[in-house]
This record gives structure tokens, sequence and C-alpha cells, in this order.
């Protein structure tokens, strides 16, 4: 831990606007050291490293280095406008304010353009929480409270992933097909059939398919969320690995795809290898991460459950799978021109055939845990929430498999689903059963976080 006396600030405080307008011995573009910090405020300087140190043992490097990143831009401004500012006691609500100046005012990648929301919030948060830490830590050099507030956060857009349509994917995939670099097609396909990230696919081993109940899978490796997870392999990525293999012989370096040098693919040359293809077909520029989200809403909107579609992408929140929900129109589409054709039909809402209604009454399709009695004329308009459908119905003998489903909602802290699930355990519980048109109401998700 940190130790410090707590200095004492100016008699006049400086306004932000001061403070932020005051001039350094450093660009604005310039990042200070932490040897020219510690030359300044060697107090400062020494609680920040030993914070990250002590989050170097349980962060990945890649997250030290931004909060090194952070950091550094924080105190150097700090001692670059206030120099009575020492130790990170000092540290006030008006040197946050200064900051927040500063930051909008540092030039974005583009010439002439500010700095993105997206940085603005990254770097104030990664500051946030060093000071959550070394509070909840005991550091000595900690203010009582920390200066930071969400209403600090400017508001970030939340744009739907980008993905390709069902044509422009079609034209892709066709392209792709035709593809005379047999390695090339084999690592988009992977891409594009799994929905697995660039740096995954660089990682891949050699062992990494395995056979599972007569299926072929794909053990991918710990990446971003630090979580192994197995897709299932398209029968025609099986054909492509065995062939691939065949003309590469043994690995050199344990590695499923590998360049000529035997080493493992980067992301920028896995980049360029979707971006080839995309030429071919005309489609436009296309990343890799681009294929990732056009499979998820594929998916979705062909009626794969969100949690099955989370355990493929290797999700470990639902909200990071519920931003495909929002992707998911066929249902919006759907009941619009329901809606639409009622409104202007002098009937009123189409009528369903009485012996169509009545045959799916008498030959319901069986669910996981319960039945659909959906006529066939009627196209489904939930894809992924059975339960919360006008024409699900469930009995007493689903009682075991939906008390399951719903532990599970509560190991994934999908507070919405739990609900679902539990209004059915008790309607199967009581003197009044849920039956057809006594379903629970289906929630409104809300989405937060991007995948």
């Amino acid at each position: 831990m940190s130790g410090a006396s707590v200095s004492k600030l100016p008699t006049r405080s400086a306004s932000s606007h001061e403070l932020a307008s005051r001039p350094g011995p450093r660009s604005a573009s310039g990042t200070w050291t932490w040897t020219e910090i510690t030359a300044r405020a060697e107090q400062l300087a020494s609680t920040m490293k030993n914070y990250l140190s002590q989050l170097a043992v349980s962060s990945r490097p890649a997250t030290v280095e931004a909060a090194d990143l952070a950091l550094r831009v924080f105190a150097g401004h700090l001692v670059e406008t206030d120099p009575t500012c020492v130790c990170v006691a000092d540290v006030s609500r008006r040197h946050i304010e200064s900051f927040k100046l500063a930051l909008a005012a540092r030039p974005g990648k583009s010439p002439g353009q500010p700095a993105a929301v997206a940085t603005i919030c990254h770097k104030l948060g990664m500051v946030r929480t060093f000071f959550e830490r070394i509070i909840e830590w005991e550091y000595t050099d900690a203010p009582r409270r920390v200066p930071i507030f969400a209403g600090d956060f400017p508001k970030r857009d939340e744009p739907l992933p980008r993905f390709l349509d069902d044509p422009t994917a079609a034209k892709f995939m066709a392209a792709l097909a035709e593809d005379p670099d047999r390695r090339r097609r084999l690592m988009v396909e992977l891409l594009a059939r799994t929905g697995m990230r660039a740096g995954e696919l660089g990682a891949l081993r050699d062992d990494a398919v395995f056979r599972l109940s007569g299926a072929h899978w794909l053990r991918i490796p710990v990446g971003k969320l630090h979580n192994d997870r197995n897709v299932p392999l398209h029968p025609v990525l099986v054909d492509l690995i065995d062939d691939y293999r065949a003309r590469r012989g043994p690995s050199p370096s344990g590695l499923l795809v590998v360049r000529n040098d035997g080493q493992a693919f980067d992301r920028r040359t896995i980049h360029r290898y979707v971006a080839a293809v995309a030429r071919r077909a005309g489609t436009g520029h296309v990343h890799p991460h681009q294929l990732r989200h056009t499979l998820a809403t594929q998916l979705i909107n062909r009626g794969m459950s969100l949690e099955a579609i989370a355990e493929m992408l290797g999700h470990r929140s639902p909200r990071m799978t519920l931003v495909y929900a929002r992707i998911s129109n066929d249902a919006v589409a759907e009941q619009y021109f329901r809606a639409t054709q009622a409104v202007e039909t002098t009937t009123g809402a189409p009528v369903v055939d009485e012996e169509a209604r009545l045959f799916a009454r008498s030959h319901p399709r069986l669910l996981g845990n319960g039945r659909c009695t959906r006529p066939a004329q009627l196209d489904c308009s939930y894809q992924t929430i059975c339960e919360g459908c006008g024409f699900f119905e469930t009995g007493p003998e689903f009682i075991p498999i939906l008390r399951r489903q719903k532990d599970n909602a509560v190991e994934q802290a999908d507070f919405e689903r739990t609900h679902i699930f539990q209004e059915l355990i008790d309607g199967l519980t009581t003197d009044k059963p849920l039956g057809q048109n006594a379903q629970p109401q289906l929630p409104v998700h809300r989405h937060d976080d991007r995948s």
C-alpha cells in the first residue's frame, strides 16, 4: 500500500477552465512518462505505479497497458495544470472537471476532428476504476470518495452491429467458395461459419477439431473474455480442414493455420484476407467482425435461441447477446404488415380458419418445455422466447424442465427470463394452471452493452 501526507491546495482555487488552459512543457498530443511525472509529483506517480503492479496480477497485459496510458494522461494533466497537486489524495472535483475539458479538446484520429466519445469514456472509466479500487484497497494516498460521477461520462451512441444482409452475404460466400487460395478460403470460412474473432482464429491449435456423439466440433481457445468454448463444425469446414492438413503436413508450431514460415497469422493479415474476398465479391469493404455479426443475425432470424447464440459466440453476459435481438426484424415486419392489413380492410383483423385452429389444438407441436398450438397459416412471431407467446401452453409434466431453465436464467443473471419461468412454474403449482392465452407478458429487453 502507498502512504502519503495530504498536501494543501492553493488558497485560491483555480477554475476548471483555468486549469485546462494553463500551458505545460509538452504538446497537446504528447504523453508524459513515469520518469517525468515522478520528477514533478513523486507520491502521485508512486501510488499509480503501485496500483498498476497490483492490476497486473489479475488482468491481462492489454488491460494493464490501457490503464497505464490513461493514468499517465491523467497524471500529466495534473502536473501541468496544478503543480501543487502532488499526490492522489489531493485530487478534487475541480481537477476532474479540468481533465474532462482537456480530454474533449484532445485531437482525434482524423485530422481536425476532436477525440471520439468512446475514447473519452474509456479514459474516464480507467481513471474512475483506479479511484474506486484504491479506496476499496484502503490506500493511504486515496481521496475520501471517488471524484468521478456517472454524469461525467458523455452519452455513447448505440449503433446496431454492422452485418451483411442476406443477398450481400450470399454474394460474399459464393465468391469465397471460388477462392483459389485454399488456405485463405479455410480461414475466412472459419470466421463466417463459426463466428470466431480474428485473434481466436490465429490461436487455433492443430488438435482443436474433435468428434463428439458422431459430430465434428471445434475447440476455440481462451480469448477476449477468458473462456474456452466448443462450436459445431459445418461439414464444409470439416472437408476444408482435412484438405488443408493434407497439403500442409505436420504443423511446425502446433497451430491449425500457419503462415508460410510456420508462425501464427496476425490480425492484420486476416483482415486483408477477408477484404480480398469482399473485393472479388463486389460487396464493398468487409472486416472479420462483420462476419461474426452476420452469423449471429442470420441465426437469430432463423429461430436460434439467444442462449445458444451466446454459447456459440462466447458471450458472458446476456446483455451482450441481446444486441442481436434488436436486429431481428422478421417478427417486427411480420406484425407490422399484419397490423396494417387489418387497418386497411373493412372487416378488421384477418380471421383464422376455424378448422385449421382446431387441428392445431388437437395436433400441437411439442417443444422442450411445452406445446405450440399456433395455426399453420400463422408464421411464428416469437423467434427465441416461446414462453411469452400466446400460442404456448405447458403442463405439470414440464415442471422439472422449467425449473432447470429458471435456474439457468438465475445463473446468467437474466432476471427477465427468470421472472417468465417463475410465473409458469407458479401457474402449474397452484389451482389456476397456465394455459393458452394465460401466459406471462413478454418483458421488454433493454440493451446496454455492445457485443
